[in-house]
C-alpha cells in the first residue's frame, strides 16, 4: 500500500516489508532516510529523535513491528504465542517516549486486536497478519483525521476572529507533515486558514532546547509557500503585544481529562502570555491524544532530555557552547492548565468549554464512541 499523500515532505515512507523514516535531526540542510528493519531500530528511532510528534512516533512504532513481522521466517508457535509475541514487543516500544499518550494507545489497541484475533486463528500467521493490516490501516487514517482538525481548526478561529480580514497566527514547536504521515495538526489549522485565502501570517518559536520550530516548522512553512516569520522563544509575549497575533495554535502530547495538556517545554509560557494579551489559544491534537486515565495534568509523566541539548549546538548534536560544569535542567514538555486555553481541536470537532468554563473531555470522547 501506498504511505500518504504524495509529497517531498515525508516523515514516514511505508510499503508492506520496508520502512524508512526521515531522520528529523538533519533537517533542513540534509534530507536523509533511515532503513529501519524491526522493533529495536524503531525504538532506538523513536528515542533518539530520528522521528518525533506524537502521531508520528505511534505509527512509526507500529510499523517498526510490521515489518519486522512481515519478515519472520519460521515461527513455530501458536496462535496465543504470536499475539504474545507481539504484546511484549509493543510494551518495548512504548518505553521509547513515555510522556505521549498516542503511542501507548496505539500499543493497547492493537494488543487488544491481536488478542482477539488469536482466539479464533488457526496458525499464526493470521494473527501477524492481522497486525500489519492494522498498523497499515492507522497510517492512512492518520491523513484523513488530521486534515478534519485542520479544517474544524480553521472553521472555528474565522468565527472567533470575524471581525478580522486577515488572521496571524503563532506555533510552537513542528505540528506539521514532519510529525504526522501528510498533513499536520496545529500547522494543519494553519495550513488551513492559508488555503481558506484568510491566514495574514505564521510566526514560529524556534523552540529550544532542540530547535524544532526553526530547524522544522520554518522548512515546512518555506516549502509551502506560506507567508512566516520566525522569533526567538523569548520574544513572543512582545510579539503578542503589538497585537499581530490573533490566535495560538500548539499541539499535545498529552491532555488530560480536564483539558490540562502536555506539549513542547516553553508552551506554557505561551499560555500565560496569550491569556495576558487576549489572544485565543488552541490545541489541535487527535483524540487519540486524550487520557482520560490522568485527571489532571499533575498525574502526566515529564520526559527530561540530554544535558547536551542545551550545552551544544545543534541541539546536542555540534559542538560545545555552554561552560564545562553548569548543570542542566531539560525537561522536554511543560504542562499548560485548562483555565488557559481556548478550546481543543480534534478531527471529530472543536471541545469548548460548559457554562462553568470547564471542559466536558469526557462527555465529548463517549459522544463521540457512541456516534461511531
Amino acid at each position: 500500500m501506498g504511505s500518504q499523500e504524495d509529497s517531498s515532505l515525508q516523515s514516514i515512507r511505508y510499503h508492506r516489508g520496508s520502512l524508512h523514516l526521515l531522520d528529523q535531526r538533519k533537517l533542513p540542510l540534509d534530507t536523509i532516510y533511515l532503513e529501519i528493519r524491526d522493533a529495536v531500530e524503531g525504538w532506538e528511532a523513536i528515542r533518539e529523535m530520528v522521528v518525533r510528534g506524537a502521531p508520528a512516533i505511534a505509527i512509526a512504532a507500529a510499523l517498526s513491528l510490521a515489518v519486522e513481522v512481515s519478515k519472520l521466517d519460521g515461527f513455530s508457535g501458536t496462535p496465543k504465542d504470536a499475539a504474545s509475541f507481539l504484546e511484549k514487543k509493543l510494551e518495548y516500544l512504548v518505553s521509547s517516549r513515555p510522556t505521549a499518550v498516542n503511542l501507548s494507545d496505539a500499543a493497547t489497541k492493537l494488543t487488544e486486536l491481536v488478542t482477539n484475533h488469536a482466539a479464533t486463528a488457526t496458525d499464526a500467521n493470521q494473527v501477524f497478519q492481522a497486525y500489519i493490516d492494522a498498523a497499515e490501516i492507522m497510517l492512512k487514517d492518520d491523513v484523513a483525521d488530521n486534515k478534519a482538525i485542520g479544517s474544524y481548526g480553521s472553521s472555528v478561529i474565522q468565527t472567533q476572529k470575524k471581525d478580522c480580514k486577515k488572521i496571524s497566527v503563532l506555533t510552537h514547536c513542528n505540528t506539521g507533515r514532519l510529525v504526522i504521515s501528510g498533513y499536520g495538526t496545529a500547522l494543519g489549522v494553519i495550513r488551513a486558514l492559508h488555503a481558506d485565502g484568510v491566514l495574514e501570517r505564521a510566526y514560529c518559536t524556534e523552540t529550544r532546547p532542540f530547535n524544532q520550530g526553526s530547524r522544522l516548522t520554518a522548512y515546512e512553512l518555506v516549502h509551502e509557500k506560506i507567508p512566516a516569520t520566525l522569533i526567538a522563544d523569548s520574544a513572543a509575549a512582545a510579539l503578542m503585544k503589538t497585537g499581530r497575533v490573533h490566535a495560538v495554535i500548539v499541539g499535545a502530547d498529552r491532555v488530560a481529562a480536564n483539558g490540562d495538556t502536555a506539549n513542547k517545554i516553553g508552551t506554557y509560557s505561551l499560555a500565560l502570555s496569550a491569556k495576558h494579551h487576549g489572544v485565543l489559544f488552541y490545541v489541535a491534537a487527535p483524540l487519540t491524544s486524550v487520557d482520560l486515565s490522568l485527571s489532571s495534568g499533575d498525574e502526566i509523566v515529564i520526559e527530561e532530555r540530554s544535558a547536551k541539548e542545551l550545552l551544544n549546538t545543534r541541539g546536542g548534536l555540534g559542538e560545545q557552547i555552554a561552560a564545562s560544569g553548569i548543570s542542566v535542567w531539560n525537561p522536554a514538555f511543560d504542562v499548560t492548565p485548562a483555565n488557559l486555553i481556548s478550546g481543543i481541536i480534534t478531527e471529530k470537532g472543536v471541545i469548548t468549554k460548559t457554562g462553568n468554563e470547564e471542559f466536558d473531555i469526557k462527555g465529548f470522547v463517549h459522544k463521540t464512541m457512541s456516534n461511531n
